[in-house]
């Protein structure tokens, strides 16, 4: 919200303000018949009219908005004469705090100012009373006041667009995220299914035993997609009435044995080495070593099925770094896969890069163990 445009003022402060102002125009009409040289009766009721109405003009936010303060300021001016006691005043004062509250320095500043004359040329051409002073001094309070408050206003308008981006920023992250789960589960699962049924689909007429148990794999491991996709599914809803929604634990480094295991029952050669405490990884750190691992071995199946894989995790005192070699070289593609892995990577503050390695392809992905400040 810019500082020109106008705040969003409470539920019932300018009907309030219209109330105290016409309250405050109607005392002084009144007060003014008790003065010694009132006003004509018809010059100050016509005053307090078009003050009134005037006022109605300003609340209904109607432009000019100056020139309706300049006419309720002139209806005020009628009603209270030059006598200082009148407390009539007082409505001009909230008409120049009003405008400078709704339109800011640009409005209220020179109403302000215009106010200031007229009451120094009351006080040294019309009624030399001290009382003068005191409305000059509370013009500039009640000027002070409506800029005060129409800054914090601004502010908190403000602040709450900051939050609602913020709010909408996490929310795509956390599809992005959400998005990136799903890719990996699928892609995962129908990799290694396919795997299963295509080595059934060779043994059923000369091993129909080994076909059925490769059929088997694939429906335990179609059973185990499915209840995960569910699982991340579930982070989507935003009641969690069914207890999905987050129920279920995110795999993690526990898990990485027996992915590994599922690719080798699938026909791979595949490898894990495991250097270091791997106990110690945080969880954030044990799900992204999990899924990079599982789309690295999925990429590995795609694009150089067959071709001896290896998988090494290194766990130091400051870092953990996962690599996956690959000694065939894998094809072009074109999906979300190596993206993904460097997006979850730097999602948690580590890197992660794919690409050629002699004769073949090379996975590397770091991940810090320690803040950046304790790392120093």
């Amino acid at each position: 919200m810019s500082s020109n445009a106008c705040p969003v003022l409470p539920f019932g402060v300018g009907r309030a303000s219209f109330l105290v102002f016409t309250g405050v125009v109607g005392l002084g009409l009144g007060l003014a018949r008790l003065q010694k040289e009132p006003p004509p009766v018809g010059v100050a009721a016509i005053g307090a009219a078009v003050a009134v109405t005037a006022a109605v003009f300003l609340l209904r936010r109607r432009r000019p908005a100056p020139l309706y303060a300049v006419v309720a300021c002139a209806g005020i001016t009628a009603v209270g004469g030059s006598r200082s006691a009148n407390p009539v005043w007082f409505g001009m004062l909230m008409v120049v705090a009003w405008c400078a509250l709704t339109g800011g320095r640009r409005v209220g500043l020179p109403l302000w100012l215009a106010a200031l004359a007229l009451f120094t040329v009351q006080w040294v051409h019309f009624s030399p009373d001290q009382g003068w002073g005191a409305w000059l001094a509370g013009s500039t309070v009640m000027v002070l006041g409506g800029l005060l408050v129409r800054n914090q206003l601004i502010l908190v308008a403000q602040l709450r667009a900051a939050q609602a981006g913020l709010s909408a920023q996490a929310r795509t992250e956390e599809r992005n995220r959400i998005s990136r789960d799903l890719h990996d589960v699928i892609a995962h699962s129908l990799t290694v299914s396919l795997l299963h049924v295509m080595s059934a689909r060779l043994a059923v007429e000369s091993d129909p035993d080994d076909a059925a148990r490769s059929l088997a794999e694939a429906e335990r491991l179609g059973r185990e997609s499915l209840a995960e996709v569910r699982q991340v599914v579930g982070l989507l809803r935003a009641d969690g009435g069914d207890g999905l929604n987050g129920t279920l634990p995110q795999p993690g480094m526990s898990g990485v044995p027996s992915l590994v295991e599922r690719f080798q029952a699938a026909g791979t050669d595949i490898t894990l080495t495991v250097d270091g405490d791997a106990g110690r990884l945080p969880a954030t750190v044990g799900l992204a070593v999990y899924r990079i691992l599982q789309e690295a071995l999925t990429n590995v199946i795609r694009h150089a099925p067959g071709a001896p894989t290896s998988a090494r995790l290194v766990v130091s005192e400051r870092h953990a770094t996962l690599t996956v070699d690959s000694l065939g070289k894998p094809g072009a593609g074109t999906g979300h896969g190596v993206p993904g892995m460097r997006e979850r990577a730097e999602s948690i503050g580590g890197s992660c890069s794919a690409g050629p390695s002699g004769a073949g392809w090379l996975v590397r992905a770091s991940f810090p163990l320690v803040a950046p400040r304790e790392a120093s």
